[in-house]
């Protein structure tokens, strides 16, 4: 008896929640969002059919509908190698390609999808790195040899290409820049070999880093996304596709990571005509301004991209380009913060003259410049060992929960610290403090604290013991893992 009333009351609830959620969906539909127009970066690729208006704005009448539409557009891809060579670059976390004995042969598995009637295919560049034969299936059952037209390991973007005599089926590519946290979304993939699989979920962050600061800008979501949606579209209610699937969290069964379609959109005509992407390049080490930094570097209202580290021989450098830097406009359009600046340089071809609006020292100016290309990527540095020995002459303020010592030429070497560097070498981060809590690490050198430079420990325990309780320290710092300086801002209840 009493398992049959647990089962009717769970029943009921079930349909109480059902008509309770159905009653503030429609009154929770959300409104049309209104952004910029899509970027016409795609212009080569044909228009697919319009959506149907049951699905066009809103929440769907079911994700049938939009699975129904989409799902003869989505592919899986099956990549082999011969080769033994080992994939090159940062591999994403969702899923290595091939076998897990990196030295053997490979074969892996993905997903895709068409986004033209002549067969063009985006899908993951990891999914088809390496690969000598690449064989796409369609949900109709039918299989085509595919070829590569053009990766690009930078954004992890790849453009396939089938030949087929009668047209194929396709999606519509939307507008990821329109998508807001807490709009729902669907996955169709491809995971663990189930062919076709349809998942849903919300858009829980847009814009998260994961392996390039400067690039990254991923749509994260708990829609289930599993080993093999590599490559698949993440479509918003209206049956667009918003993103490409790409990563998963490895702590985690819900965290997902889908590349912005736009990305997409931009890089087309290059791999297109290419197959290859050239991005300018400034040579700036980049952050946002908040009003802590603002406040600690006396920028007053100031916005705009800061400059934390010039690379040398860079287009920024021959220009005379500083850290501490503020630029606050790229070629008339003005520069909101760092992944603003780093955007409209990247879409600019190598090359091109461009003119750089910033401030320093309160001062407004300007510099036309030519960028250069954006080198590839590259793995950082080894860090300093951990194992390095103590030093005597090591201290620090307790209520930064930092010890540092002074690098000088005869120690330089022994710490790994590249000629030039001049400052204080971190020895110790305590884990609960606040330069824990601001992303200071051992090994990192201290350069500048609130833009005075520090070469002994008494010059930095006295900036310090200047500053009142609770107001931010900026402090300028060369991390060895990214071979570059980094701005940070500690907070600390200092006397």
């Amino acid at each position: 008896m009493t398992r049959r009333f647990a089962w009717i009351s769970a029943g009921l609830s079930a349909a109480i929640g059902t008509l309770v959620g159905a009653i503030v969906t429609a009154s929770m539909s959300p409104s049309q969002a209104v952004s910029t127009p899509t970027r016409a970066a795609a212009t080569a690729i044909s228009a697919a059919p319009p959506a149907p208006p049951a699905v066009a704005t809103g929440f769907p009448a079911s994700f049938a509908d939009v699975a129904d539409r989409v799902n003869p557009s989505v592919v899986s891809i099956d990549a082999a190698s011969r080769s033994r060579r080992r994939p090159s670059g940062p591999r994403p976390p969702e899923e290595s390609f091939g076998s897990r004995r990196p030295e053997a042969p490979r074969r892996g598995t993905g997903t895709g999808f068409l986004i033209d009637a002549s067969g063009l295919i985006l899908t993951n560049q990891h999914v088809v790195e390496l690969a000598d034969r690449v064989t796409v299936k369609l949900s109709d059952g039918r299989s085509f040899r595919a070829r590569v037209v053009g990766t690009d390991p930078d954004t992890d973007i790849a453009l396939l290409k089938v030949d087929s005599p009668a047209p194929l089926p396709h999606v519509t590519l939307g507008d990821s820049e329109r998508l807001r946290v807490g709009e729902w979304v669907c996955a169709i993939g491809n995971p663990f070999a189930y062919e076709h699989t349809v998942t849903v979920g919300v858009v829980s962050f847009v814009g998260r880093k994961l392996f390039d600061q400067s690039l990254d800008h991923y749509i994260q979501t708990d829609a289930a996304i599993s080993f093999g949606n590599s490559g698949g579209p993440l479509l918003n209610t209206a049956g667009e596709v918003v993103g490409i699937n790409a990563a998963v969290s490895r702590q985690a069964n819900n965290i997902g990571f889908s590349i912005p379609i736009n990305q997409a959109k931009d890089v087309l005509p290059q791999l297109l005509a290419t197959g290859r992407v050239a991005r300018g390049y400034l040579g700036v080490a980049l952050r946002d301004v908040d009003a802590d930094v603002q406040q600690a570097l006396g920028l007053g209202d100031v916005t705009g991209a800061l400059v934390e580290d010039v690379t040398p021989g860079s287009p920024a450098e021959r220009a005379g380009l500083r850290s501490y830097d503020l630029i606050t406009a790229i070629d008339s359009t003005a520069v909101a913060g760092d992944d603003m600046a780093i955007r409209v340089v990247a879409r600019a071809a190598p090359g091109q003259t461009s003119r750089i609006d910033y401030v320093r020292d309160g001062r407004s100016h300007s510099v036309v410049l030519k960028l250069a290309e954006r080198p590839a990527r590259e793995p950082g540095p080894a860090l300093v060992p951990t194992s390095a020995p103590p030093d005597a002459s090591a201290a620090g303020p307790a209520a930064l929960g930092l010890t540092v010592i002074e690098v000088h030429a005869g120690n330089a070497h022994r710490y790994d610290v590249p000629a030039g560097i001049e400052g204080l070498l971190v020895q110790r981060v305590e884990p609960v403090s606040a330069a824990a809590d601001a992303g200071l690490e051992r090994g990192q050198v201290i350069l500048h604290v609130n833009r005075r430079p520090v070469t002994t420990v008494a010059a930095f325990a006295q900036i310090v013991g200047q500053v009142r309780a609770g107001d931010p320290l900026a402090v300028l710092v060369y991390d060895p893992g990214l071979d570059q300086r980094v701005l940070r801002l500690l907070h600390a209840d200092v006397p």
